[in-house]
């Protein structure tokens, strides 16, 4: 079933017991009233009648006619019964059966007025007293009119109902087809959007309502489709290049060595040059490796507790054995009181490579002469590493795209590298809760801020 059906249901639904519960209280309210004021009517007639036919003996000649005027106003069908407490009938106009026994008048006469409903009709009997003796008085009738006028309210109110009904559904159907015309929109323009024109967006994104909120959260998405669709083309076109380079070459230097017999040394320059292309397809494969460890459920990885800058430290002895002509300097910008919020949970060699990865880069871009520094910030519930160089700079076009595996910016071009650092060091911060930051400067520096969540809350005896 359609929204659209849907809505147009529960409206119909809604509105059908909302007018059937008015009807049916109308209806029963005007019942109840039209009951309680013809019983009222018959009471006052049983007065009338004790009147005229027990007390003419009583009165004198005017308000004996004046009680005779009042018992020829009668009601229509109208019934009277006069009995004796013992009984006795002494007087009887009109017919139809009032359902008199003996148990109903001494119920009548003990509490001292009774109404009741015998079959059609109404009946009312009051006991009175008189000079005379003690008396039954019951009056009956038959409100046939207000009964004809309850009738044709019951037909007004069904007729109404099932009218009324009618006009719902339509004006339902209406309505809901004019509350889907967003929906409707914002179907026909995301069927128009394919992988080829993610730049399209949906245009009813302004207002406030659930169906705006709904078309921004489904820009948001595109938003983050076309950056992935975006990294991915790059990713492909850069190891494209970054593999085929090496290759290449290898290709290029064995088919000159072969084309005609050489020297011995100029076999070993071409397999010297042939090594070292090996070597750098060896280290891509590895950082793809790598790249596709840090990409694995974490639950898959062995973590432990280690100290922040221990790590750090480890990380800069490999980086120094590495490039033995690089400095790099760390401290602290804040000891901690308690060594324990230095404690981080993860995996040692991962978070080693993540490191590693982060001062390399800053050795390798900082100019001949200057130093790589890097900070570590104890904060609340996180410690930092802040890595500054002093070199090129990133632009901020190139930092889109920094975690972008094989992504090189255009001036770091000459500079040897895969363009694999940052990207590894960011999934291996992300599968242990971390974060990293890169902010740069052009021909001013980059700094790259590493964050990992302190876990010395869950140690209580760390060492």
């Amino acid at each position: 079933m359609t929204i659209r059906s849907k809505l147009t249901l529960q409206f119909a639904g809604i509105f059908a017991f909302i007018l059937l519960l008015f009807s049916l209280v109308v209806y029963y309210f005007t019942s109840l009233y039209r009951q309680d004021d013809f019983y009222t009517r018959i009471r006052r007639r049983t007065t009338i009648v004790a009147r005229h036919i027990l007390e003419a003996d009583e009165v004198g000649p005017k308000q004996r006619r004046l009680n005779q005027i009042s018992y020829y106003q009668e009601l229509p069908y109208e019934a009277i019964r006069i009995y004796r407490t013992d009984g006795e009938l002494i007087f009887s106009k009109g017919e139809g059966d009032l359902g008199v026994t003996p148990a109903l008048l001494a119920k009548i006469s003990q509490k001292k007025m009774l109404q009741y409903d015998a079959h059609e009709r109404q009946v009312v009997g009051v006991y009175y007293p008189d000079n005379q003796g003690d008396f039954i008085v019951l009056a009956s009738s038959v409100d046939a009119y207000s009964l004809r006028k309850l009738q044709h309210l019951k037909v007004i109110l069904i007729v109404g109902f099932f009218g009324s009904m009618v006009v719902v559904v339509v004006a339902g159907w209406a309505f809901s087809q004019q509350a889907m015309l967003p929906i409707i929109k914002v179907l026909q323009e995301v069927e128009q959007i394919s992988a080829r024109d993610l730049s399209r967006r949906l245009s009813n994104d302004k207002g406030q309502d659930e169906v705006s909120e709904l078309a921004q959260t489904f820009n948001n998405m595109l938003d983050r489709l076309e950056l992935a669709f975006e990294m991915q083309s790059t990713f492909v076109s850069n190891a494209s290049h970054e593999l085929r380079t090496p290759l290449t070459a290898m290709i290029g230097e064995l088919d000159v060595a072969l084309m005609k017999p050489r020297e011995p040394e100029e076999y070993q320059r071409v397999l010297q040059s042939t090594l070292e292309d090996a070597r750098l397809l060896a280290d891509l494969s590895n950082g793809l490796l790598q790249i596709a460890q840090a990409s694995i459920d974490t639950s898959k990885i062995t973590q432990t507790y280690l100290r922040f800058d221990e790590l750090v430290w480890m990380a800069r002895d490999q980086a120094l054995k590495r490039r033995p002509d690089a400095r790099i300097d760390i401290d602290f910008a804040n000891f901690p009181d308690e060594e324990d919020r230095l404690v981080v949970r993860g995996n040692e060699a991962l978070l080693l490579i993540a490191v590693l990865n982060v001062l390399e880069n800053a050795v390798k871009f900082s100019p001949s002469g200057k130093v790589a520094t890097g900070r570590i910030v104890v904060g609340k519930q996180d410690v930092a590493l802040q890595v500054q160089d002093r070199g090129l700079g990133i632009s901020e076009e190139d930092l889109k795209h920094v975690f972008v595996p094989f992504f090189r910016a255009d001036n770091a071009r000459n500079i040897t590298g895969h363009g694999i650092g940052l990207p590894l060091a960011e999934r291996i911060l992300k599968l242990h809760s971390g974060s990293i930051t890169v902010n740069s400067i052009i021909n001013e520096g980059t700094e790259v801020i590493i964050r990992l969540p302190q876990a010395y809350r869950f140690i209580p005896n760390y060492s």
